[in-house]
């Protein structure tokens, strides 16, 4: 959409003719959704190129958003140029999937025992979350803390740079006023970069009884420097959880195989659990790993021309129009790849792609671990 204001002035006239001379300046606003998905990912200022992800963003949403740089150079275009197409192919993959599923029985299951051993019975408890998005596994995760704490006041800093889905998160508040009344939101329109530094700032001694960061490691340059910052906020008995998709999925073998031609290297797209786990065990850092099974049909991928299984190339590569602008020989290569039993498994003539998340629990550092 574009606003423009003109001014004319005129500067000889007669009875038969008029001459004027107009200066018009116009200013040009990209969509809302847009600027959010641009902001979701880079954070503030930076609409130059998810989450309307996550979800990075609804509940689960991705958001693995990619700038082309490097090996990715032209005619390879990234999905999130064509915010039409994107949301095509992420609905479909939410479609196609059992993210959300695994995601729930996660929340429903496991998490509880997690959330029972923070806070050492204290009556007030901070938490922390990093990427936050529209904010629905946020207060899910709230609403099974206070069922472990239902004494316990929460302190909860939100932390995500798109306005737009702190802004949902917001009105996602205002509606449960009641069923949060033991909640103080404290709202951080920021990255976790940016967190950090205002945290390092304002020299803030406050520590976090839980922190999560959901499917937003994609989106820092460091996800081990950003690990140690927000590990080291931890009180006694904190917890930090991390879930991204996991090493063991078929993404991590994609990944593995065409990372310098899918992959951006300005942010850590194409990081799994696999590289968080190999990187704590290089640092001597315990932890506790789940795996959360997950799968995602593919079928249609393998039909040339199948609009749909366009789409889903589309989402699995982030190249927009990944069939038509690829070169034979990544398209082939891309094509044999997903097909391989460590991507996928093939029963009752379908292709099923393995989706599985990975999660990872740590611990207050201790201090002869503790990274400054």
């Amino acid at each position: 959409m574009c606003v423009c204001v003109c001014v004319c002035v005129c500067v000889r006239e007669s009875e038969c003719y008029r001459v004027c001379v107009c200066v018009c300046v116009c200013v040009c606003a990209e969509s809302v959704l847009q600027c959010a998905l641009r902001l979701a990912r880079y954070g503030r200022g930076a609409c130059s190129p998810l989450d309307c992800r996550r979800q990075k963003h609804t509940v689960l949403r991705r958001g693995r958003t990619n700038v082309i740089t490097g090996a990715m150079a032209s005619p390879l275009r990234s999905l999130i140029e064509d915010d039409s197409r994107y949301q095509k192919s992420f609905q479909l993959f939410l479609e196609r999937s059992s993210e959300h599923q695994c995601m729930q029985e996660f929340i429903r299951s496991r998490l509880p025992d997690i959330l029972a051993s923070v806070g050492g019975g204290k009556s007030h408890l901070n938490v922390i979350g990093v990427g936050s998005g529209a904010g629905d596994i946020d207060l899910q995760i709230l609403s099974e803390l206070r069922m472990k704490h239902p004494g316990a006041t929460v302190d909860n800093e939100v932390v995500e740079p798109s306005g737009q889905q702190l802004l949902h998160y917001r009105v996602s508040v205002s509606q449960k006023q009641k069923e949060l009344d033991y909640v103080k939101f404290t709202w951080n329109k920021m990255t976790a970069s940016e967190f950090e530094a205002n945290w390092k700032v304002k020299r803030t001694t406050k520590r976090a009884d839980f922190i999560h960061m959901i499917q937003m490691l994609y989106y820092v340059k460091d996800p081990g420097a950003t690990i140690d910052f927000f590990q080291s906020l931890l009180d006694e008995n904190g917890k930090l959880l991390i879930i991204l998709v996991s090493g063991e999925s078929g993404w991590g073998k994609l990944w593995q195989t065409y990372k310098d031609q899918l992959c951006s290297k300005e942010i850590s797209q194409c990081v799994t659990t696999g590289d968080i786990k190999s990187l704590l065990d290089s640092k001597g850092v315990s932890y506790r790993s789940h795996e959360l099974p997950s799968q995602m049909d593919i079928t249609e991928c393998f039909t040339e021309g199948d609009e749909k299984g366009e789409l889903l190339l589309d989402f699995l590569t982030e190249v927009l129009d990944f069939s038509k602008t690829a070169s034979p020989e990544l398209k082939a290569g891309v094509m044999e790849c997903l097909r391989h039993p460590r991507c996928s498994v093939e029963a009752n003539g379908r292709v099923m792609f393995n989706n599985n998340l990975g999660v990872i629990v740590l611990d207050k550092l201790s201090s002869k671990l503790f990274i400054g």
